[in-house]
Formats: structure tokens, C-alpha cells, sequence
């Protein structure tokens, strides 16, 4: 009785197969990347390897050829979209592995960098806010150039050390907040900016739904927190003592730095913040929220006109 080898064999060579497979083989072994494997693992390739490896080197041809002509990683014919084949030896057998490509590297590189940058009620002109865009010589030079030693600067977890903005409507207190994030951004560290009455009115509707822990959390830990025009929020013990006490004691412990932009200064904020909605002042209350305040930022004054009113 013949064996199951012998029969192939004899049966590859009555259709012709042999000879076929001959000529891929061939034809194979001339794609140069196939060639370039060859050449690097010369030592290691056998012709046992080739030929128990010719589904592998064609499906490696055929994707390797495809990425030779990428048409973009929407458009990529690959089985797995975005990924590269890649030969290497194990065991004594050719095998096929996938990498991501360039361009699937670049694809996830943005997709991280774009959790680096967070808003709530942010417009977004302040958020594509750039320094190269600001006239560092003019009204604002000295809150540029205090705005843009932060950026570069900025080391969360090591230095706690912020920035307090303070100035009239309308110099463009927000839009250099902006041109922080962003130079953040670049830098690989996150920020969250948030415009400060929205978010305090979110998080007392957020008490309702039950999702008030988990935004307190996310806004307090960020890396970078920039709080938009304080003080323009109605006045609440709740908000004042549970809200931005919390988040401003947890950074100051963990050393996150917290930048503010404000209509008020020092003072006046604190002012503010001591009227009680149970219509007392709370003097001592509002004092220690300014300490953590005062303590953590650097006083800077934005001069200039403002900016929204029509000239």
C-alpha cells in the first residue's frame, strides 16, 4: 500500500502542481523584501523553511506590497487595517507577525494627546489659542511672558506653583489660558480648563444623577486645572466649602498646579467668596480658601483694553 507522501507526491506531479509551485516559489524569493529577510538571516534560512513557509512569504508579499503602496491608513487593504507584516524564525519555522505601521502609531500617539486637553464651557477660539499668536511686546507682554515661563516650565506632582490672572473684561485673560493648554499639550501634560460658573452649576445639578464624586475627581486630579473667571459664579457656602475647598486641597497636597483668571483680585475675591447664601458673611471661610489660593499662584495683572467691544 503506497503512503499518503508518495500518493501527493505522485498526484502533484500528474496536475502539475510541482511545477507551479516551483514558479511561485520563484517568484517569491525575487520580491525584494522577501530577499532582504533572506539576506539578514542567511545563516538560518533553509529551503525546508521556504517551502513548509510559502503561505506565510505570499501572505507576507502581498501585504508587505501593499504597504510599499500605502494608500492611507482609511484606505489600508491590509487584513488588519494599520498593520505591517513582519518575518522573523521561531523553531525553525518561518512566521508571520503584525505590527502597527507608522501611521497607526502616529493614529494612537493623537488619539492619547487629545485626552491631554479637556474643557467644560470653553469656546473654541481659546482653545486653539497658540503663544505664536500673541503680541508678547504689547499690553500683554508681561502676562505672556508669565503665562508662557508656566507652560514651559509646568512640572505636576513636583511644583504646585500656578498662576492668578487677574484684569477687566475683555483683555484676554481666557485666550492666554488658551495658549497654555495648548503649549501644555505639546508637552504631554494634561490640562482641564473649565469656564468656573458653568461648572459649579453642573456639579449641583450633578448631585441629582449621582455623578458628583466622579466629576470632582476628574477635575480636581488633573494634571493642570485652569478655573476661567472665579468669582463670577453666584455665591454658596456649598460651592465655595465643598466644591472648590475640596479641589483646592487636594492640589495643593499632591502639588497640582491650578491657574485662575479673574475680574477680582485678591482681595475682592475674598470678599466675595465670605457672603454665605444663608445670608451671613463667612469671613474666616473665604480667608482660608484664599490662603490655599494665594499660597499656590503668582499674581499677574492683564492690562490692555478690552477686546470685545468695538473700536
Amino acid at each position: 500500500m503506497k503512503s499518503i507522501q508518495s500518493t501527493l507526491k505522485q498526484w502533484a506531479k500528474s496536475t502539475g502542481l510541482k511545477e507551479r509551485l516551483d514558479k511561485q516559489r520563484e517568484e517569491l524569493l525575487t520580491d525584494p523584501y522577501i530577499k532582504a529577510f533572506i539576506r539578514e538571516n542567511n545563516d538560518s534560512v533553509t529551503n525546508e523553511m521556504i517551502d513548509s513557509g510559502m503561505v506565510k512569504l505570499y501572505e507576507f508579499k502581498k501585504e508587505r506590497r501593499a504597504c510599499a503602496n500605502c494608500p492611507g491608513l482609511k484606505e489600508c487593504p491590509n487584513m488588519m487595517k494599520g498593520y505591517q507584516p513582519s518575518l522573523s524564525i521561531e523553531r525553525g519555522h518561518l512566521e508571520l507577525h503584525y505590527l502597527p505601521c507608522a501611521l497607526k502609531v502616529q493614529e494612537k500617539k493623537q488619539k492619547e494627546q487629545s485626552q491631554l486637553m479637556k474643557s467644560l464651557y470653553i469656546p473654541k477660539d481659546i482653545l486653539s489659542a497658540r503663544f505664536e499668536e500673541i503680541d508678547m511686546d504689547g499690553e500683554r507682554g508681561e502676562a505672556g511672558a508669565a503665562a508662557l515661563e508656566f507652560a514651559l516650565k509646568a512640572n505636576p506632582g513636583e511644583d504646585g506653583g500656578g498662576l492668578y490672572f487677574y484684569g477687566k473684561f475683555g483683555v484676554g485673560k481666557t485666550y492666554l489660558m488658551g495658549a497654555v493648554a495648548n503649549e501644555l499639550f505639546d508637552r504631554g501634560i494634561e490640562s482641564y480648563t473649565v469656564y468656573t460658573p458653568d461648572f459649579f452649576r453642573e456639579m449641583k445639578q450633578s448631585l441629582g444623577d449621582g455623578t458628583f464624586q466622579e466629576k470632582l475627581d476628574t477635575i480636581k486630579k488633573a494634571q493642570v486645572l485652569i478655573l476661567d473667571d472665579i468669582g463670577a459664579e453666584t455665591t454658596s457656602s456649598w460651592v465655595r466649602d465643598d466644591v472648590l475647598g475640596a479641589i483646592l486641597q487636594y492640589r495643593m497636597l499632591e502639588k497640582l498646579p491650578t491657574l485662575f483668571t479673574s475680574n477680582y483680585d485678591y482681595d475682592e475675591l475674598e470678599d466675595h467668596l465670605s457672603y454665605s447664601d444663608r445670608g451671613g458673611i463667612e469671613e474666616l471661610k473665604a480667608k482660608r480658601i484664599m490662603e490655599r489660593i494665594k499660597h499656590n499662584t503668582t499674581f499677574v495683572t492683564v492690562a490692555g483694553h478690552n477686546r470685545r467691544e468695538k473700536r
